[in-house]
Order: C-alpha cells, then sequence, then structure tokens
C-alpha cells in the first residue's frame, strides 16, 4: 500500500515524519511515490490557532481528493485538543504524539477491522523518551535529529507544553548511533532539534554540549548545528565547550519574543532584556562572525505603542543576522488569551511590517560584513545556473561554476551581497 505523509509547523514534526516514513517502509509500504494514496498521515502544529485552522484545513482538502484513502491525523494539534481533532470526521484515525510509535498498530488495526479510532494518552510526569528513529533524511545534505522532546516553561502564550508535556531527553548512544547511520548515507550535516532543545539533559545529569560531541564524534559528520535555543538556558562553560568543537557551527537562534520587559514578564519569559544583550555579545567574543538569528513575537496581549517602540530599537541594537517577525495569536488554553488590552489584528500587523522592515536592514549589514572573507559552504542546489549553500553561520552563498558541486563543502571568498544573500568564488 502507499502512504502519503504530510507535515505541518517545526523541525521536530519533520523529524517525526520522517521517522514514521521509515517505519511504514520498513514493514513493506511505498511512501510518496507519487501515485495515488490508500494512507495519508498528516502530522499536526498547535502553535497558534491558525495552525489548528491549516491542519482542519488539509485534513478536509485530503479527504476530498482521496476519499477512499485512511487517513490519520497525529501531531500537536491532536494531542493538545482531542476533542476538537475527534470533531473532525475526515480522520479515520486520531493518534497523539506521547506514543508516535503506535501508529503502524493502530493504522493495521484500522485495516483489519474499519472500526475510527481515537487514541490519545495524556502525558504525564515521568514519561520517558520514546521518538521512532530515523537513518535518513528527504535532504541529501543536511538531516535533522530530534533529541530532546517536552517542556517546562509555560510561557503565557504557548500551549506546547500540554501538546508535548514534561523534559525529555534522549540517550546519548541512540544520538550517536543515529549519527552513524546518517553519516553513512551520505550526510555531513546534522542540526540538533527539540521542543526545548537547550533544556537537552535537564532530566538525566547531561547538557547540550554532551549530544553535541557525541553527534561530532561520529567520522564522516562535518557540521553540527543547533536548533532553536532558549536563552537563559545557555552558560560561558556551555559556550567554551560548543567553542572547543572544530564541527560545531556558530549559528545561534535565540528566541527573544520581545525586547520590552514588561512585556516578556507578561510573556513569563525568564530572562529579560539586559540579560539577552550580555548573552548575545558573549557570544560574539567567543566566536568569529557567529551569526544571533531570533524570534520576534508583536502586539501581545497588552503591549502599547511604548512597548513596541522599546522592543523594535532592542531588536535594532541586537543587530540581528536574521529575525523571524510573526503577531501575536490568541491561543485558548493558555493564560494569554484572557489577559486585558489585546491588539487590533490591523496594528499587528502594523506593527510586525515596521519590525520586519528594521531587521532586514540589520540582515544585509550582516551580510556585507561577510564581503572580502574566505569561509566554508557546503553547497546544496543548483538554482539559475548557480550553486547555492550555506556557511557555517548559515549565510546563504551562491557561486557560479561549472561542476556539479552538490554536497561539497568548499572555501569560497565572498565578493559582495545583497539584501538575502552572498556571491562569491570558489578557492
Amino acid at each position: 500500500m502507499n502512504i502519503h505523509l504530510l507535515t505541518l509547523g517545526c523541525k521536530v514534526n519533520q523529524y517525526e515524519t520522517e521517522a514514521l516514513r521509515e517505519a511504514f517502509i520498513q514493514k513493506g509500504f511505498s511512501a510518496d511515490n507519487g501515485k495515488e494514496p490508500q494512507i495519508i498521515i498528516i502530522n499536526s502544529c498547535s502553535v497558534t490557532a491558525e495552525s489548528d485552522r491549516k491542519t482542519r484545513q488539509l485534513v478536509r482538502k485530503q479527504r476530498k481528493l482521496y476519499p477512499n484513502a485512511v487517513i490519520v491525523l497525529t501531531g500537536c494539534m491532536a494531542q493538545a485538543f482531542p476533542e476538537k481533532a475527534k470533531e473532525l470526521t475526515e480522520a479515520d484515525i486520531i493518534a497523539g504524539n506521547r506514543k508516535i510509535g503506535d501508529i503502524l498498530a493502530l493504522t493495521d488495526g484500522y485495516l483489519q477491522n474499519k472500526e475510527r479510532i481515537l487514541s490519545v494518552p495524556k502525558h504525564e510526569t515521568g514519561d520517558i523518551y520514546n521518538t521512532l528513529s530515523i537513518s535518513n533524511f528527504s535532504e541529501r545534505t543536511r538531516a535533522y535529529m530530534k533529541i530532546e522532546d517536552g517542556c517546562d516553561r509555560f510561557c503565557s502564550y504557548c500551549i506546547i507544553p500540554y501538546a508535548r508535556g514534561r523534559v525529555r531527553s534522549r540517550d546519548i548512544e541512540e544520538i550517536k548511533a543515529e549519527a552513524l547511520r546518517l553519516s553513512k548515507n551520505g550526510f555531513c550535516e546534522i542540526v540538533l532539534v527539540g521542543i526545548n532543545l537547550s533544556a537537552f539533559g535537564k532530566d538525566t545529569g547531561l547538557n547540550l554540549c554532551d549530544a553535541v560531541d557525541a553527534v561530532c564524534s561520529v567520522d564522516g559528520i562535518k557540521r553540527v548545528r543547533l536548533g532553536s535555543l532558549e536563552p537563559d538556558h545557555i552558560t560561558d562553560s556551555m559556550l567554551e565547550r560548543l567553542k572547543a568543537q572544530d564541527k560545531f557551527c556558530p549559528q545561534f537562534h535565540l528566541s527573544l519574543q520581545s525586547g520590552c520587559n514588561a512585556t516578556l514578564k507578561r510573556m513569563n519569559r525568564h530572562y529579560d532584556n539586559d540579560f539577552y544583550l550580555d548573552l548575545i555579545n558573549r557570544i560574539r567574543a567567543i566566536f568569529d562572525d557567529a551569526a544571533i538569528t531570533t524570534d520576534i513575537m508583536v502586539g501581545f496581549a497588552g503591549e502599547t505603542e511604548e512597548e513596541f517602540n522599546e522592543s523594535l530599537a532592542f531588536a535594532e541594537k541586537c543587530q540581528f543576522a536574521r529575525a523571524h517577525i510573526f503577531a501575536y495569536s490568541r491561543r485558548s488554553g493558555t493564560v494569554a488569551a484572557a489577559l486585558p488590552d489585546q491588539v487590533e489584528n490591523a496594528e499587528k500587523q502594523r506593527r510586525a511590517r515596521l519590525m520586519a522592515e528594521a531587521t532586514r536592514k540589520n540582515e544585509a549589514a550582516f551580510l556585507k560584513n561577510l564581503c572580502g572573507k574566505t569561509l566554508s559552504v557546503l553547497f546544496e542546489t543548483c538554482v539559475g545556473g548557480f550553486f547555492e549553500g550555506y556557511t557555517e553561520n548559515y549565510s546563504r552563498v551562491c557561486v557560479k561554476t561549472d561542476k556539479n558541486i552538490t554536497g561539497e563543502i568548499l572555501k569560497v571568498k565572498i565578493t559582495h551581497s545583497d539584501d538575502e544573500k552572498c556571491f562569491g568564488e570558489i578557492v
């Protein structure tokens, strides 16, 4: 039977979809081969109300396209809001992410008796890390590796602790074994990801550097980079350990959310802007050409014009290499949903536009500062006659060459840049 897998949301979801694909293929299924699917697996996101809307839309669209297929809805939306998921009668199986490895067995059960299945056991304190593993990934030069699940922080706007449970860390030996499998299958760069990645090891007495060391120890892995990080989990000793790893890529995605202390407090974030600025300055002092990237939310509940302007000025001061700007989305089930002084949508969009304009200028300045330097680039694709790849600090670089250099890491002298990427010549 042919299965089709669809993913909404973050890199963790993408990893879990890859793991499900491998599990089904190992049982004799074929996957995403262009033929009409008999089984459709939708891995949902629930980080915002808009994410839920996209999930509902996708489920209904797939039912219209493939009326006879078995539709499996899993992921964060199914886990956080099982009753709402149950209302999507187009889905034959509703399965939470606490035991995502059970989806194969649930699908077999449905195929045998054709009875609708709702299986969403709640997360519990003391749960262990139990995600399926992978040996391959859809990208040929870079693979994501999930090493942590869950979050204990309970930011006032976020539903994810309810969708993912408490922090659970992957076993170091399993991490190393998966890195070895990926290396043997041709991957030279691994991105470590998690729901709260920087909390890795909180439950086992380790920290994130131990996972980085484990992956770096594998022959064939040439680069290791990190997914999104919580800033207050990063210590000087961790930075020094990361610096000592030649394979570590100095890109730090540190979620800011707001540059206003009053807003951060309402968000229940665990730092202030003085701490954040000091951290990024310490990173830049330790790592040459470190890229500091971030997420910034505008229009959070109660955010005044003065608070927004404070956040805007702080973002400009940080000089981010890249920033993801998004408007606050009221999320049922969270503390922030009930807060007073909610900001109108039109005003949120205005603030998002202003923040994006300011941070784009900083991105262009960061890329311009790379001009004249010689950097290592891992090439991935060829677009319009240019081969494109990424530096260690995840800056996009384009070069013109007649040779196929996909998958190679080459030294490139950066000659010029525009607002989004650099151009260079192979040394």
